[in-house]
């Protein structure tokens, strides 16, 4: 979306998808980003010249000019800025309201929710000496192939497998970083099943008799089989093991041979000798689920987890296409508004680019 096409029928349409100008009239002024009609006439005037700066190539002085020019508002820089800085909760709830519109329906299939997080680097000197970033934790939906939820935190906001809320019956699918026993319990709980990849020495492994099990062993017993699907416990830091099914499928030679070159390259990085037991476990792919093994086979869930991709495909988009990248900003106030802005665009832009879109669609699991 470009500053040309903030107007005319292409403008109209983002009002529609957006409930009308009524609804984003109430929207505006229940979070305090519009209160009244002085420089700016309209919340709609007023959603226009913020995408124009936060979707556009120009800074603050140019989209004054812009909007200006066009005769939509005659405003400093400095205004459009504390304008902005309002807008955070608004956006929010735009950014709720597009999620919620494009929910999918309960169908004979199961949701498939694969969940991650991305971040882009805050903009300060000191945050960039320091690593800040806004964490965007993000789930995307399967079969609808829709980003479901977005929060945003700062680099203080860790990704928790239970961090989104958990749909009954949905499938969640995460990678290593969520092998998070206590999480899962509460995921677990509300009626949803966990995929998830581990680490090997990521968790507290424990056996049906609640023994301490070793991962290590059962993988290089099964060397010769190259797949193994078998009950597991995982001990948690409060409560009773829990117990779940251990999936794994040792890779292709070639596969395993670079995850072997990344495991000794990043022990080099850290300055310790790598352990034979890190080399054996580069050679598989670890999964740990609740998937019941009678109704979801051994290839069932790997099949499942192989779709874990799509989200990383979906981030990509966001930052490509839609041009999401460090806030200008440095203070909080006007950077949640600029980052919303973009996955308000993607929720939008979504349904459009599934019309060009030659991939075909994930057919339910169950």
């Amino acid at each position: 979306m470009t500053q040309r096409s903030l107007g005319g029928r292409d403008w109209q349409e983002v009002i529609d998808r957006l409930g009308g100008a009524s609804a984003l009239a109430a929207s505006a002024r229940e979070t305090k980003a519009f209160l009244r009609s002085r420089v700016i006439e309209s919340p709609v005037d007023l959603l226009r010249m913020v995408l124009a700066y936060c979707l556009g190539a120009g800074g603050l002085r140019s989209t004054a000019a812009w909007a200006a020019s066009i005769g939509l508002v005659d405003i400093s820089n400095v205004a459009l800025l504390n304008r902005l800085r309002r807008c955070g909760a608004w956006f929010e709830m735009l950014v709720g309201q597009a999620l919620a519109a494009g929910a999918p329906k309960a169908s004979h299939g199961r949701l498939i929710r694969l969940i991650d997080a991305t971040t882009v680097a805050k903009a300060g000197r000191r945050d960039r000496t320091e690593n800040g970033v806004w964490r965007i934790h993000g789930a995307f939906d399967l079969p609808s192939e829709r980003f479901g939820f977005f929060e945003l935190t700062d680099e203080k906001g860790g990704e928790t497998l239970d961090r989104i809320p958990a749909v009954k019956d949905e499938i969640r699918i995460g990678d290593r970083a969520y092998l998070q026993p206590d999480r899962m319990v509460s995921v677990l709980d509300a009626g949803a099943d966990i995929l998830v990849r581990a680490p090997w020495k990521g968790a507290s492994w424990r056996d049906e008799e609640d023994e301490p099990l070793d991962l290590i062993a059962i993988l290089r017993n099964a060397a010769a089989a190259g797949i193994i699907d078998q009950p597991i416990g995982i001990g948690r830091k409060s409560g009773p093991t829990l117990s779940l099914r251990l999936v794994a499928v040792k890779k292709p030679p070639q596969a395993a041979e670079a995850a072997k070159r990344t495991a000794r390259r990043n022990a080099r990085k850290g300055g310790h000798t790598i352990s034979q037991d890190t080399l054996t476990a580069a050679e598989w792919v670890i999964l740990i689920t609740s998937l019941d093994a009678k109704d979801f086979t051994t290839h069932d869930v790997l099949d499942l987890y192989r779709l874990r991709w799509r989200i990383e495909l979906a981030f990509k988009r966001l930052k490509s296409l839609i041009g999401l990248k460090r806030p200008p900003g440095t203070h909080p106030a006007s950077a949640r508004p600029y980052i919303l802005a973009h996955l308000l665009l993607i929720l939008l832009l979504e349904p459009i680019l599934d019309e060009f879109e030659d991939s075909p669609r994930w057919a339910p699991a169950a």
